[in-house]
């Protein structure tokens, strides 16, 4: 038998065994009905308010949907929209209108997960369904809820209470190793297809779009890592547009009841609906503090009502389930084109930030057109460097063409640090996980509890606080964070940020968002590369309008700050051999594979203040060597053997890229 004989052998074998033991767990129609029947039959009829309102919280917050819809006609609608930079007052509003609504909560998501920010919105949510709210649920299958516990006692919660899973494969909630082995081998484009909208929309009014999933390290609570991340909430009419796209999701086929999965299914069959699990918080003292602040309306007002932009028009640019079908028309999947024509009519500056700098066929050919325009917009790109990305692997990618983004695309690139000094979080926040502590639904620690210790951390640069060695905190559960990698690579050493020369609460920058000419704002889930463009659902928020623009370019700008982000520029050049170098570089780069050639054109930079160098300046300044400090290509990383890991990905890598 041939090498390649043994590898398809191989492959087919994995792929009998993931389908012989998917076969094995899958339900019968009439098992799966009868789980159904046993989830529906168990739901709670009782509603524990009788007034019209469903006894909602009065917040100023929600109070600026009428407002906005007070101002609006149908030839000029009026909206209230806000930035939500910081994860933990994104988690505030959240909490807050959740507790405001009267009639519905849709909550749709790529991931879901199961620790103390989760489980305090999924609380929260059921709080509201037992109340009179209509509560619908809709987790991407590939990380939602892994407990088939929760699952099934979600399922028969409460009448107003529904939780769907979209794409199941093999009609499951939880996925092991077969399982994902399986689906890449036998349903690849299929599996790939993900649901990676975002929305959190209340009565149809007020909506929450963009980066954040239902996780600690997207709200500032992780001990460890945090996102840098960026939503966006709307008040005003363009909410029917997000009702209409969730509604669209929520028919769809893909979305599947939660008991009507085989594991979920086989858990209720099994067992009947078990109880909702007691959730075990690892910083109770938090989740009370949480659980306060959202009914403070005076804190309310101050964080968002008093921030809020009045604006005109908004735009909800949203692909549609149909994105996955073979067969499909060019408007259900508007997000990727309309993007592209935002960029493509930048007159002046495309501001842009994304988590990964991955770009496609097409995007390269977008921006090779608009660098020959006489003159050129400029493009000025905020992304992760090495030792801030969730995802080394998709980093490498945007290593190997660092040259052609420069010079050929004449991007300006900054790439933020895992400890940037003037980052939009509470430091204060990011203290160690203790023991689990059970906290009943006052909010108080029940009794024999753990408390959550202080011990063990040391103070990181710039004010943050990381675990020290032996803390607890470097021996937390590992949770997937990475969203572009949706397979069984997902796991694993590969997928965990690298390790750094320094101990403490690293960040890395998970905002999606983008300025064109200082007057078009768009935040969303779109991460400007192939897997939005091609395989994943995605939805961005457009504004025009000039303060809120400048608003969040300032913001924007604030992560590109020298604080905040390493600069890269070309290197400065050899006094000998600078154009063989130079050429010898670019033909490594473009070979698909063998792209070994060490000296890479472009590399970090910081800037290092003077009296000759009061502020920051342009790499193609001529001050700028005076100014700037080379860093090195993985600055902060402690690379050793993971450097050759490195190489080898920008090597042998270049064929990810469609899937990254």
């Amino acid at each position: 038998m041939t090498r390649r004989s043994a590898v398809i052998a191989a492959r087919c074998a994995v792929l009998w065994l993931a389908l012989l033991c998917s076969a094995c767990a899958s339900l019968s129609d009439r098992q799966r009905d009868r789980a159904a029947g046993i989830a529906a039959g168990a739901r709670s009829t009782v509603v524990e308010c009788e007034q019209a309102d469903a006894c909602a919280l009065s917040s100023p917050l929600y109070d600026l949907a009428g407002q906005a819809r007070a101002a609006s006609t149908q030839e000029a609608p009026r909206h209230y929209a806000v930035i939500l930079d910081q994860g933990s007052d994104a988690l505030l509003a959240r909490l807050n209108l959740i507790r405001s609504a009267r009639e519905r909560i849709d909550l749709q998501t790529y991931i879901f997960d199961k620790d103390d920010s989760a489980r305090l919105v999924l609380d929260e949510l059921l709080a509201a369904a037992r109340r009179g709210v209509k509560v619908r649920v809709l987790i991407d299958q590939l990380s939602a809820i892994a407990d088939l516990q929760i699952l099934a006692a979600l399922s028969g919660a409460h009448q107003n209470f529904s939780i769907r899973i979209y794409n199941p494969s093999f009609g499951k909630a939880k996925l092991n190793y077969l399982d994902y082995a399986g689906s890449v081998l036998c349903c690849f484009r299929r599996f790939n297809q993900r649901m990676h909208t975002k929305l959190l929309l209340v009565d149809d009014r007020i909506g929450i779009s963009g980066g954040r999933n239902y996780q600690d390290d997207y709200f500032d609570w992780d001990a460890e890592y945090n996102f840098r991340d960026r939503d966006v909430l709307v008040a005003g009419p363009e909410a029917a547009a997000m009702a209409a796209n969730f509604q669209a999701f929520w028919e769809a086929r893909r979305s599947v009841p939660a008991e009507r999965l085989n594991d979920v299914g086989r858990t209720l069959l099994r067992e009947g609906v078990p109880a909702m699990p007691v959730p075990r918080y690892l910083r109770p003292e938090r989740v009370q503090a949480a659980r306060a602040e959202a009914s403070d309306a005076d804190l309310v007002r101050e964080r968002f009502v008093e921030p809020a932009f009045a604006v005109g028009a908004v735009r909800y640019i949203a692909d549609l389930p149909q994105k996955h079908r073979r067969e499909r028309r060019d408007d259900d999947a508007p997000a990727a084109p309309e993007l592209e024509a935002l960029i493509r009519g930048a007159q002046k500056e495309v501001l842009l930030q994304t988590p990964y700098l991955v770009m496609s066929k097409q995007a390269q050919a977008m921006f090779r057109d608009m660098r020959k325009r006489e003159p050129p917009p400029q493009v000025v790109v905020s992304t992760n460097s090495l030792a801030a990305t969730d995802n080394p692997v998709v980093y490498s990618m945007s290593f190997k063409y660092k040259r052609r983004y420069l010079r050929e695309f004449g991007f300006r690139i900054h790439e933020y640090k895992p400890f940037p000094e003037d980052a939009p979080v509470d430091y204060a926040a990011l203290m160690p996980e203790g023991p689990p502590v059970a906290l009943s639904e006052d909010g108080r620690a029940a009794a024999g509890s753990g408390s959550g210790s202080g011990s063990g951390r040391i103070r990181g640069p710039s004010g943050s606080i990381g675990p020290s060695a032996g803390s607890q905190g470097e021996t937390t559960r590992r949770l997937q964070r990475t969203e572009s990698r949706p397979s069984f690579l997902s796991s694993g050493a590969a997928s965990e940020p690298l390790p750094l020369k320094r101990a403490g609460v690293r960040m890395g920058l998970h905002a999606k968002s983008m300025v064109i000419d200082g007057e078009t704002a768009v935040i969303g889930t779109h991460n400007f590369d192939p897997r939005s463009e091609n395989y994943n659902t995605e939805a961005a928020v457009v504004i025009d309008d000039p303060a809120f623009a400048q608003a969040l370019a300032d913001s924007i700008r604030r992560d590109m700050s020298p604080e905040n982000a390493w600069v890269i520029a070309p290197r400065a050049k050899p006094p000998v051999f600078s154009g063989l170098d130079y050429s010898l570089g670019k033909v490594s780069e473009a070979l698909p594979i063998f792209d070994v050639w060490p000296w890479r054109y472009a590399t970090s930079y910081e800037f290092r203040p003077g009296p000759d160098c009061p502020l920051p300046v342009a790499p193609k300044d001529p001050a700028f060597h005076r100014c700037y400090v080379a860093v090195g290509d993985f600055p902060e990383v402690n690379v050793g053997p993971k450097w050759l890991y490195t190489r080898v990905l920008t090597a042998f890598g270049a064929g990810l890229v469609p899937i990254l």
